[in-house]
């Protein structure tokens, strides 16, 4: 039987060219047929075309200041690692519930579909999803967008591979827009917040988290002898280099805070802070981060004009 065409199809463009896309033959394509797509599992795979093939053909590719292309590199990397594996540490499952909680909270409650970019193992799909909200997870690898749909096969839950440079959506497609901990590791920071505001619909909010000037450490690789970040974190922010580097011009309100006292990780109280509610967790939280000022991460929110 051949498959159907996505229910989403309507904000769909080509990340080639911006042209809407058709279905025909199982592919999603350009009307012209200039640009065509492959569709597995249910997962369309949005990547220009013309970036690949133009990195493929020059000796050397400079953007953004590095040799490698970074789709293959992440696509690499989700092969290789298992984003779904559950954390064995008790701090950091703890560390990651209280990320998760704080995004939540900046959250609208009700502002149409919500995309999710890099996706991971797809925690918003499965907090949302049950609440009736439309997720999208995606991720530029091929991976982890299948396993997300394949995990939460909710009804109004899609995956899709994307670049976030060349976001395959039309303009304000999206109520909310979640970036967590991304940011650090794509080329070019203030590109990406623009390109992600320009699907977001006015009075839409894009939320981003990043750990807080981190001090990034870098490693010899074994393979090409050149320095490897840890955790390929590209970039370290403090709230005003991320203000810096914002698409003001698109933003109406927009809030900026840290979060997350590394003092109280490093003293693994999350054995008795893992008790209490967000909100006192919150409060604890902000307390121990006046008195010994370690945040470790930030959370940005913009609200489209």
């Amino acid at each position: 039987m051949e498959a159907s065409a996505p229910p989403f199809l309507n904000l769909l463009r080509s990340p080639d060219d911006g042209q809407p896309l058709v279905w025909a033959g199982g592919r999603l394509q350009t009307p012209d047929g200039s640009f065509s797509y492959p569709v597995e599992g249910g997962v369309p795979a949005l990547l220009p075309q013309q970036a690949r093939e133009s990195f493929r053909q020059a000796e050397q590719h400079e953007r953004f200041g590095s040799r490698f292309f970074y789709v293959d590199h992440y696509q690499a990397d989700a092969e290789l690692f298992d984003y779904f594996e559950d954390f064995e540490d008790g701090a950091a499952v703890h560390e990651t519930r209280r990320l998760h909680e704080t995004i939540i909270s900046e959250a609208p409650k009700s502002a149409g579909p919500i995309l999710d970019v890099g996706c991971g193992k797809a925690w918003v799909a499965q907090h949302f999803c049950p609440k009736g909200a439309t997720v999208f997870s995606m991720d530029i690898s091929t991976v982890n967008p299948r396993r997300a749909i394949e995990k939460y096969p909710f009804d109004k839950h899609y995956g899709l591979v994307a670049d976030a440079y060349r976001l395959p959506f039309r303009e304000e497609a999206f109520g909310c827009i979640i970036a967590s901990e991304i940011i650090e590791h794509v080329p070019d920071p203030a590109e990406f917040m623009a390109c992600l505001m320009r699907v977001l619909r006015p009075g839409g909010k894009l939320i981003i988290t990043t750990p807080y000037n981190e001090k990034i450490q870098y490693y010899l690789c074994i393979h090409c002898n050149r320095p490897t970040p840890e955790h390929a974190h590209i970039h370290s922010f403090t709230m005003k280099k991320l203000l810096a580097l914002a698409p003001m011009d698109m933003a109406g309100a927009h809030r900026i805070y840290t979060f997350g006292n590394k003092a109280l990780i490093r003293l693994r109280t999350h054995v008795l802070l893992r008790f209490l509610p967000f909100a006192l967790w919150r409060l604890a939280d902000g307390a121990a981060n006046r008195l010994i000022r370690k945040p470790s991460r930030i959370l940005f929110s913009l609200e489209r004009r």
